[in-house]
């Protein structure tokens, strides 16, 4: 077992206490007294909690509850079933998660790297809490910075023509490896309706935030000829409308004249990285909710 395999162990142990609770229902009054009330009575101690709502008079509410509780995932059904009640009276949407149940992560990437290295970077510092199950690209560049780690990678050329048998071979590796999110890491083919409606709020993605300008090839050599003063990033669900998904994180740097074709893109792969990598924390942290199209970040 290598190293980053164990920290991640460490930090199941030490996590296996700890849960969270996403809830979304309509606005009205009494729900945190309700929530807070319940997890005292299960022995719980609140140690983190948010909340928002989208209209005080109408509106719908969201909170975020990370909580400890001892023996909390032998109990994780038994607290369920019990919070039911609660659900109903409020019309709740929810879910509750344990730390230690670390998400499974598929990472897709083509022939640039720099996002990749960045998640793999994260992961092996112990910043990114996730089970990175496999690499999967329609290139060999990664296999080599993969393998080193001990990641299964698989290369599974991809093209127009073949992108219905490539699908069907994804889609069964990853349920194989029973992963939870999916994360385009510049994998730059586009996924079909089919395979997203698999992992709806599933896959994350990441591009310039130069969209809905310079679509296409050869984004920052025309950005360039523009004379853009902001270059920036931004990650999202994928949905079926392409690079239209609800928005988790963005950011964006000043360039100017000085800068050319090459040190636009070093900077824009540079905020890339970055987002990504906060979007997908994020995500895993269980601090997304996802609300029409647009996402609630706690």
């Amino acid at each position: 077992m290598n190293t980053f395999k164990k920290q991640l162990q460490a930090f199941q142990e030490k996590q296996k206490d700890r849960g969270r609770l996403l809830i979304s229902c309509p606005d009205k009054p009494g729900i945190v007294a309700a929530v807070s009330e319940f997890l005292y009575k299960q022995g719980a101690n609140i140690n983190e909690s948010n909340q928002y709502t989208t209209d005080p008079k109408e509106g719908t509410f969201f909170m975020r509850v990370e909580f400890e509780c001892e023996s909390l995932t032998q109990r994780k059904q038994e607290i369920e079933k019990k919070f039911e009640e609660i659900s109903t009276k409020f019309e709740m949407e929810w879910t509750l998660t344990i730390l230690s149940d670390l998400k499974k992560t598929a990472i897709f990437v083509s022939k640039e790297l720099h996002c990749l290295r960045e998640l793999l970077w994260e992961w092996q510092s112990g910043d990114l809490t996730t089970d990175i199950s496999l690499v999967i690209s329609n290139h060999e560049d990664s296999r080599e910075v993969v393998e080193s780690l001990g990641i299964p990678f698989y290369f599974i050329p991809a093209s127009k023509e073949t992108r219905e048998a490539v699908e069907k071979q994804q889609l069964e590796l990853l349920k194989k490896y029973n992963v939870d999110l999916i994360i385009l890491a510049r994998y730059m083919q586009i996924l079909t309706p089919t395979f997203v409606a698999a992992h709806p709020n599933q896959i994350i993605n990441i591009h310039h935030s130069f969209l809905p300008a310079f679509i296409g090839a050869r984004p920052y050599e025309r950005a360039y000829q523009r004379g853009v003063k902001l270059i920036g990033a931004t990650s999202h669900y994928v949905t079926n409308d392409l690079d239209e998904g609800p928005i988790i994180e963005q950011d964006i740097m000043r360039v100017d004249h000085r800068s050319n074709v090459e040190n636009l893109k070093k900077i824009g792969q540079s905020i890339e990285r970055s987002v990504l990598a906060r979007a997908v924390k994020w995500h895993i942290e269980d601090r997304v909710i996802v609300h029409q199209n647009k996402t609630i970040v706690f």
